[in-house]
């Protein structure tokens, strides 16, 4: 860990020095990318410059310590203390700033819940888990909108698509995506047998039109009659769109308002979220070619944690975490479970980042 801070720190001197010489003055897009570069790496670099500090201090009070004088000796000691508590206090502090940085952490998130196997006891599972993150959302106070639902015969829901708009909220939610599995007793069982079903989580940042160029040209656009709730337009005016991407063949439909703009606007917004996502899986796709040790790949398909009602138990299978607060989590309390997936994924990032070749 020493090994990477100094050279970051090595880095950060030479940046300095670069940035002062008029080859790169000169070419603004390089400058840019320099400073860029420098200021994201200067908040570890003081740190780690406090820290040596602190550890020479260190050295000087266990040489104190060691000495003949015993007043000074007693003084040195009470100061050693005090300076070990916080060279440990700093190198935390480090830790956390070596984590590499998901630029998207910031950004608001589409949220997508889709039921998978199980009927209708599927879609009673999906509508659980919307109301699970749209209480935590509340909690946050973040604003969460629905922009398109589909409702079971049942009372669930066949899939749900909402934007969360809130400081941080994809940094709490990212690790969200994948295969939800539920255990339980449905209320028509007679027999009380379990049945097992599934709901697919998935929660993409959203995307700016600077992200994500979308030519016009690439576009089909349908419009057509809307159906179920929506009042007396319903049927009468194509007010529901269907947008095509044509060269990777993602649809997204959209016909929750009455406005035919208005669920263009929606539709585009979540095309954009589906087409970054993708190009974000690539990159990581290639690096996870690198990594086949890892513990889970973070691919949606993966079934990432199940909820077992009899026992009131969620277990995350990523982690190998269990919790057996199962109502307060649906209720919209994660937060224990968010905090130890995250904890995860940030100690393999601090490995990655701590490892030197």
């Amino acid at each position: 860990m020493l090994d990477k801070l100094t050279a970051v720190e090595s880095q950060y001197e030479e940046l300095m020095g670069r940035l002062g010489t008029s080859e790169v003055q000169s070419e603004p897009a390089e400058y840019k990318k320099a400073a860029k570069t420098l200021s994201d790496i200067e908040p570890l670099v003081q740190k780690f410059r406090e820290y040596k500090q602190v550890q020479k201090d260190v050295d000087g009070a266990e040489e104190l310590v060691r000495g003949s004088d015993a007043e000074m000796r007693a003084l040195a000691e009470e100061e050693l203390k005090e300076l070990l508590a916080r060279r440990e206090s700093l190198m935390a502090e480090l830790r956390i700033l070596l984590i590499p940085k998901d630029p998207n952490d910031e950004r608001n998130v589409i949220l997508e819940i889709r039921a998978g196997t199980g009927g209708d006891e599927a879609a009673l599972f999906a509508a659980d888990l919307f109301r699970m993150y749209s209480r935590y959302a509340e909690r946050q106070g973040w604003k969460l909108e629905v922009m398109s639902t589909s409702d079971s015969s049942g009372g669930g829901i066949k899939e749900a698509v909402a934007s969360i708009v809130g400081r941080g909220a994809y940094s709490r939610l990212k690790y969200e995506s994948g295969v939800h599995r539920v255990q339980r007793v449905p209320t028509t069982e007679a027999s009380g047998r379990i049945h097992t079903s599934t709901a697919t989580v998935a929660v993409l940042p959203e995307a700016e039109e600077v992200d994500v160029q979308i030519n016009e040209k690439d576009l089909r656009i349908d419009t057509f009659c809307s159906s179920g709730p929506g009042g007396q337009s319903v049927n009468t005016t194509y007010s529901a769109v269907r947008l095509t991407h044509i060269p990777t063949g993602v649809v997204v439909s959209q016909q929750d308002e009455k406005s035919q703009i208005k669920n263009r606007t929606k539709a585009m917004k979540v095309l954009r979220a589906r087409l970054y996502e993708m190009e974000m899986q690539k990159q990581q796709d290639a690096i996870a070619k690198e990594r086949r040790g890892q513990v889970g790949t973070g691919e949606r398909s993966e079934k990432i944690r199940t909820y077992n009602f009899p026992q009131s138990r969620i277990t995350d299978h990523r982690i190998n975490f269990t919790t057996h607060q199962l109502h307060d989590v649906l209720e919209g309390h994660p937060d224990e479970l968010l905090d130890q997936v995250i904890s995860h994924y940030n100690a393999e990032k601090l490995r990655e980042a701590t490892s030197v070749s």
